[in-house]
């Protein structure tokens, strides 16, 4: 499973960790992801993604899956999505 956000396309980041002698060690900063499951009402289905917390958030901002998917930038979803999102437009067109 690859530690990749579906809906917003977090990916892990690179930095260090600093010790009090200011030695560097390598180390990645992973983004907060959770399994949740969003229910669409326009294609009466629902779907399990891994999300991470902000992915989670701006959902509950736009008000509902569907209209988040609408509205978000075909290069930040995932391929499942990509193919959701077209089918979610030309059944609302």
């Amino acid at each position: 499973m690859s530690k990749k956000c579906e809906l917003t396309g977090k990916i892990p980041l690179k930095g260090h960790n600093v010790s009090h002698a200011n030695n560097k060690t390598k180390r990645r900063f992973l983004p907060n992801l959770k399994k949740v499951k969003f229910k669409s009402e326009l294609l009466n289905r629902s779907l399990r993604l891994t999300v991470s917390n902000a992915g989670v958030r701006s959902v509950d901002k736009k008000g509902s899956f569907d209209q988040f998917l609408i509205s978000a930038k075909s290069r930040d979803l995932s391929l499942r999505l990509k193919k959701l999102k077209k089918s979610l437009l030309s059944k609302s067109a």
